[in-house]
């Protein structure tokens, strides 16, 4: 093969998974290809770090059951096995996004200077952010860190804790929570004997968890019961505030007014797209993705959505490392395409690979020690649930895919 300089931009914003993310894509782009000079815009996100948020109901609870310091990793360890005059880590914030000149702008982690790259082919993986940031990196990971340890020190002493949301977070957040300050009920009790703290989940939902059935729900809010956790549906947050002692005041859509120790937003989220032009997003700001092959059509050749930040998401890691396989194919025969062409917008012969979404009831949703799930409508026990993300909220096993991931490429070499 003939060796090309391509200027190749991945746009990243640390997200959960964030890691594995980008070690899939140097995986599936870079083997097998004579690449001469990459550059990978890290942005937006002014940090250094990524995060393992699917850890955070756990670590923001308290360190001794798992350390915010253990859902952090270095940017740069995924890039370890490459020559590092083939790329560039530039830390920062993606500003804006010239289509037609095909660069985007990077806002410098300094925040004084900005640097403005141009690019042969975009990966767009800035993903999305949660209220919180102790469930999402807002920017530098030191602040979702600082959060976190944060949280430790109010909980330690709560006695009143809101948590807004009846999603997954929302729900393993309330677990964890109520576990660690009431216990749980004994075998013939429906709530602990003792409980320490009143711990409040708020939904405008009328039902837990909406990925999965209405049983699969109700299930959910005894495992909450049984953690000294109560459930109150079809009402929402409209404002929340902290006085200068720490207590948290919410202001209800019901109008009622209710004040806690602790307050933790778990509800909804919003993709990073704010550097994206109006006409490339829906009307919820997701970048308008080809849900089969995650080319942005209408961005012109080679740019591509990795991840959460796309409309075609359904959201959660198992979804995001189905879809990676099929995008790095795609952005490889782009590649070798127009290698082999010389010609900017040369199209791949043959078919392109095609992704399928599966959108039957899958996920899985620890609560305290117990948890329910699902795997395309098959219900999952209990005690299969905590075993296979409860016991650790899958820490071990990301920590052991990427190293071995970095060991492989080690080899390779």
């Amino acid at each position: 093969m003939s060796q090309h300089c391509w200027n190749w931009q991945i746009l990243l914003w640390k997200t959960p998974g964030c890691y594995s993310r980008l070690s899939e894509a140097h995986r599936g782009t870079c083997q097998g290809m004579d690449l001469s000079h990459g550059e990978q815009a890290q942005g937006p996100g002014s940090g250094d770090g990524i995060f393992w948020g699917t850890g955070s109901p756990r670590s923001l609870v308290s360190a001794t059951l798992l350390p915010a310091d253990k859902l952090f990793a270095p940017i740069a360890d995924g890039f370890k096995s490459y020559d590092s005059s083939s790329y560039t880590v530039v830390h920062g914030t993606a500003e804006s996004w010239d289509v037609g000149g095909r660069t985007v702008t990077i806002k410098l982690a300094d925040g004084e200077h900005k640097r403005t790259l141009p690019y042969y082919a975009l990966v767009l993986a800035t993903g999305l952010r949660t209220p919180s940031p102790a469930t999402s990196l807002h920017g530098n990971y030191t602040i979702t860190k600082a959060t976190i340890e944060d949280l430790n020190k109010k909980l330690a002493s709560a006695t009143s804790v809101i948590i807004a949301g009846g999603g997954p977070t929302g729900v393993e957040t309330a677990g964890e929570v109520g576990h660690f300050l009431n216990g749980s009920a004994g075998w013939f009790s429906s709530r602990p004997s003792n409980p320490k703290a009143k711990v409040t989940v708020i939904t405008k939902a009328d039902k837990l968890l909406p990925v999965l059935s209405k049983p699969r729900a109700l299930t959910a809010e005894a495992f909450l019961n049984r953690v000294g956790v109560d459930v109150v549906y079809n009402i929402s947050v409209v404002s929340s505030a902290t006085d200068a002692d720490g207590k948290a005041t919410v202001n209800l859509s019901n109008g009622e007014q209710w004040t806690a120790d602790v307050y933790i937003p778990a509800w909804g989220t919003t993709p990073n797209s704010e550097y994206v032009p109006a006409d490339l997003k829906d009307d919820r700001g997701y970048i308008k993705t080809n849900g089969a092959t995650f080319r942005v059509d209408a961005a012109g050749p080679r740019v591509y959505v990795a991840g959460d930040v796309g409309d075609h998401s359904r959201g959660g890691f198992h979804n995001l490392y189905s879809t990676i396989p099929v995008l790095a194919s795609n952005i490889m025969r782009d590649l070798l395409a127009t290698a082999a062409n010389e010609q900017q917008d040369t199209k791949p012969e043959g078919p392109d690979r095609l992704f399928t979404s599966h959108n039957s009831e899958t996920q899985a949703v620890p609560i305290g020690p117990w948890g329910v799930g699902a795997v395309y409508g098959w219900g999952l026990p209990s005690f299969l649930v905590w075993l296979l993300k409860g016991r650790n909220y899958l820490y071990d096993w990301q920590y052991s895919c990427n190293r071995e991931w970095r060991d492989g490429q080690e080899r390779e070499r």
